[in-house]
């Protein structure tokens, strides 16, 4: 696969409906393994790049394989509703590949997973907000919560928004998490 003919997408340019993203970005946190009915896991993890963040949506093995700090290369994604959250699911015979660790200028603002008016269907923060302050506290406005990250181990000074610089690694160093 040759890098030069690939175009990568900004996480602010990621819309409901897009296919074949290319999307290079550092993983934040890992989201608890929920399983389906059919018995798959499914984690789902907060990613970013330096124009914001975004949430995306890994299954089986590979999810197990991902780790907070890793810098990873996303190819033939697409990106959907899943409860009214924008987030990013890997293609059939797409590919998400580690290309480093750590150091990468990121933003996890603004947050494209969050519920916004910008998604059909879905009331705005204002209308959220109102509503909040005329009934009973609600325990959780927005769907797009996480439980317990990773193994509570802090994962180094770089994952606090503090990184400065992005470190390529040779494609001869870098791991593959090919999703079959």
């Amino acid at each position: 696969m040759s890098m030069a003919n690939e175009t990568y997408l900004l996480i602010k340019d990621i819309r409901a409906g897009l296919k074949n993203l290319n999307v290079i970005f550092i993983v934040l946190e890992i989201g608890r393994v929920t399983k389906t009915k059919d018995g798959h896991e499914v984690r789902s993890c907060k990613v970013a790049d330096k124009s914001g963040s975004i949430l995306i949506s890994v299954w089986d093995e590979l999810g197990s394989l991902i780790q907070p700090g890793d810098i990873i290369r996303l190819t033939k994604g697409y990106a959907s509703l899943w409860k009214g959250c924008l987030t990013l699911y890997t293609g059939r015979g797409g590919e998400l590949q580690k290309i480093g660790e750590f150091c990468m200028v990121y933003s996890e603002v603004p947050n494209f997973s969050e519920p916004s008016s910008d998604h059909p269907g879905q009331p705005s923060k204002v209308a959220q907000v109102e509503q909040s302050n005329n009934s009973l506290p609600s325990t959780n406005l927005s769907s797009c919560t996480f439980g317990p990250t990773g193994n509570g181990l802090p994962a180094g000074p770089e994952l606090s928004g503090i990184s400065s610089a992005y470190n390529h690694v040779s494609s001869s160093s870098s791991s593959s998490y090919a999703a079959l």
